[in-house]
């Protein structure tokens, strides 16, 4: 049985704790409004994007002549998991989720015969990923220097992906992030990123529509916005999950520290009590030796 001494000090500690993490609850709780309505915000714009994209797209039959960004390599080999994770810890499963999702996916790839490589985003993912595929990370970005990744560093990653892709290192590239739904659910997400997937039908809305210049010089310039815009929204969306994920922990540990210092201090008690009695005893037997 632990000391009166132990207990009070483990009582201590853990209430030392509970605080940590009451605060830390609180910053992600102001956290997540603000980066919740960012990510809300982007949706419409990369909705709209896509369907501008699929639009022109279906319209268009694929030829030597039509960008590489929709035509792909003309090979289905080498896939490229484009993997996002964050660089804190203290947000429960966030991590550990989309990490799965990314293995999963590698899996089912590796099944069909395909060659899987990683390009990974943020620093939490890099070290199971490197465990169980250790030759396979064929870039990396770190987003440890800012304190929320935007725009610029969604420009950047697109930008050596892109490299990349041009240089032959894949054939398809798909995005693997965490898309937030509420501060109690981040759904991890694939999506195809490279070549950008068309419409299995060309849409045909009944508009006669004219395009000046033509629908295929229009996409090599709407494309790689396109791709930028996929990378910006799924920043958004890690950063919002981060978050909503690290609030819920926080809360949890808050919680779970509560009930262990409730028992501490019932035991903290029975064990004063004990000591007490027992000191009482003591005491009696002295007096009636006497």
């Amino acid at each position: 049985m632990a000391s009166l001494k132990e207990l009070k000090g483990r009582i201590n500690s853990v209430k030392s704790t509970q605080k940590i993490t009451k605060a830390k609850q609180m910053v992600a709780a102001a956290k997540l409004r603000k980066a919740q309505a960012a990510a809300e915000s982007a949706r419409p714009y990369a909705a709209r994007l896509a369907d501008v994209v699929g639009s022109l797209a279906g319209r268009v039959t694929i030829s030597d002549s039509s960008p590489r960004l929709l035509a792909g390599t003309g090979r289905d080999k080498v896939h490229l998991l484009v993997v996002a994770n964050s660089d804190r810890g203290l947000c429960g499963a966030f991590n550990a989720n989309i990490v799965k999702a990314a293995k999963v996916k590698a899996q089912e790839l590796i099944g069909e015969g395909k060659t899987v490589l990683f390009f990974m985003v943020g620093r939490k993912g890099r070290v199971p990923i490197r465990r169980d595929y250790p030759n396979a990370i064929l870039g990396q970005f770190d987003t440890t220097h800012v304190r929320e990744p935007g725009f610029d560093e969604a420009e950047a990653i697109a930008a050596e992906v892109l490299a990349l892709f041009d240089a032959g290192k894949f054939d398809v590239a798909h995005l693997i992030y965490g898309k937030f739904k509420n501060a109690l659910v981040q759904e991890p997400t694939v999506t195809q990123l490279v070549p950008v997937p068309t419409p299995k039908v060309a849409v045909t809305d009944g508009a006669v529509v004219q395009y000046e210049p033509d629908e295929e010089t229009i996409l090599a310039e709407l494309l790689p916005r396109y791709l930028r815009t996929q990378l910006f929204g799924a920043l958004l969306e890690n950063v919002a999950s981060e978050q909503g994920a690290s609030m819920t922990a926080m809360d949890n540990a808050t919680r779970n520290a509560g009930e262990l210092i409730k028992k501490l201090t019932i035991e903290y008690n029975r064990s004063r009590q004990a000591a007490i009695t027992t000191e009482l005893i003591e005491i009696i037997a002295g007096a009636e030796a006497l």
